[in-house]
């Protein structure tokens, strides 16, 4: 049952936030009383909001309640109960890959054979691997894709207990079903043990190819992704080797809505130290199933170290505000923060947005299709910035228009861009549900 009664007990769940911080009498109590699990997404909260809203598992009997703490018990949490709502409560950080990718590697793979077999100057660059190694490639991989994936069922709330619970190198697969909550949940990018190296990738140059989004939405309506952290841990990409010239990639995207999905409210996140962060639609030729949905709301986040996709954007109706971007130096010379593609149509205002010394204010929109975006009130360093009007000045090859075509409604209170560092620093993330 999505019943619109949960909507008002959410939004005392709010105002009593503020009294929180008010009172420290009281603070304890209600903190410790708090079952999130049963909370849902409060009306009006970004398109995840939109008609019977999205409720999770909140209605679970006391029977689809469940609390795991290992990867197996996670599984067949998942599977039990079918469709009926229910919670589920993860305690600790529960690893996926526990045993590591020898588990996995079958046929006789071996990299360094791997890197003899498919060196440029061997095989060249004019056809993709084949043979043995490939075969035992795709064989170690397929046992990879078994183990971490997990399918997660309609009515379902997952949510982490206290301060420090999450999931290490599994892939959420939210596909295919209906109102799905994912909350306070520290979650580390999955690795992927088993890289493919296309030799005729970018242009005939190659590439490594990863698998592995540590959760994907795909072609389904009404999900909450709410106080969660995204990183990639203990692997940064920073400290992964390079082979034939090319960084040795072992990491996709870490929230990917993508084949139809919509009706989506991604609130108060971390996404931190990660490449590719998120797709809003992943291919320019889905047109049929992506033209109308995609509506997507990102508000309160923060998103630290992260190189490109926050979002980038194909087809949907996307708002984005009040969240607050920091570029490192490490990223400054090759980064974007707003990807505009095929028949989308961004909203984004009232966002903070933090450079270091020399990066270009140009390169926070990065263009792909013509497709007019709505820019305002955005704040870099502390200033107000037409992010449109230095696009085009910067990089006039690539000339963007402004008008998305359409103003949000679904919005909760919307901050001023000065205080929002300083508003989303301290509560986004796992760990700081208020």
């Amino acid at each position: 049952m999505r019943s619109r009664m949960w909507h008002a007990h959410v939004m005392t769940s709010v105002v009593g936030c503020t009294a929180l911080v008010l009172t420290a009498t009281g603070t304890v109590a209600h903190a410790q009383g708090r079952d999130l699990g049963r909370e849902t997404l409060a009306a009006g909260d970004g398109w995840g909001s939109e008609g019977a809203g999205t409720t999770g598992g909140s209605a679970a009997d006391s029977s689809q309640v469940y609390t795991v703490t290992t990867w197996a018990e996670f599984k067949a949490a998942l599977k039990a109960g079918g469709t009926a709502p229910k919670i589920i409560k993860v305690k600790g950080m529960i690893d996926a890959v526990s045993e590591g990718c020898e588990a996995f590697t079958t046929g006789g793979y071996d990299l360094q054979q791997y890197l003899k077999d498919y060196d440029p100057a061997v095989w060249g660059n004019d056809v993709v691997a084949s043979g043995p190694q490939e075969d035992a490639r795709v064989a170690s991989a397929a046992n990879q894709d078994s183990a971490i994936k997990a399918a997660i069922p309609s009515n379902t709330t997952i949510v982490g207990v206290g301060k420090k619970s999450g999931i290490l190198g599994g892939s959420l697969q939210i596909k295919g079903v209906s109102n799905v909550i994912l909350r306070n949940l520290t979650i580390e990018a999955p690795l992927d043990c088993f890289p493919k190296w296309d030799p005729t990738d970018d242009n005939k140059t190659g590439n490594w190819n990863s698998e592995y989004d540590a959760v994907v939405v795909f072609g389904t309506d009404h999900v909450w992704i709410d106080h969660n952290t995204f990183t990639d841990g203990r692997y940064p990409d920073s400290e992964r080797p390079s082979y034939f010239g090319k960084v040795f990639q072992q990491h996709d995207g870490l929230t990917d809505i993508v084949r139809g999905a919509n009706h989506v409210t991604v609130s108060w996140n971390r996404f931190q130290d990660h490449d590719k962060n998120m797709l809003i639609g992943n291919s320019d030729s889905t047109a049929t199933t992506d033209a109308g949905k995609l509506k997507v709301t990102m508000h309160h986040n923060r998103f630290d170290g992260i190189l490109q996709r926050s979002p980038r954007v194909r087809f949907g109706q996307v708002d984005v505000y009040n969240n607050h971007y920091v570029v490192g130096e490490e990223q400054k010379d090759d980064y974007y923060i707003f990807g505009v593609g095929i028949s989308s149509q961004l909203y984004a205002s009232d966002n903070a947005i933090s450079l270091p010394a020399g990066a270009a204010v140009g390169k926070v929109l990065k263009k792909w299709n013509e497709a007019p975006l709505t820019a305002e009130n955005n704040y870099v360093n502390g200033k107000r910035t037409d992010l449109i009007a230095v696009h085009n000045a910067e990089i006039p090859g690539e000339t963007l228009q402004s008008g998305a075509g359409w103003k949000p409604t679904l919005r909760t209170k919307v901050d001023s861009p000065r205080a929002v560092p300083g508003i989303v620093n301290s509560r986004a993330g796992a760990g700081k549900v208020c």
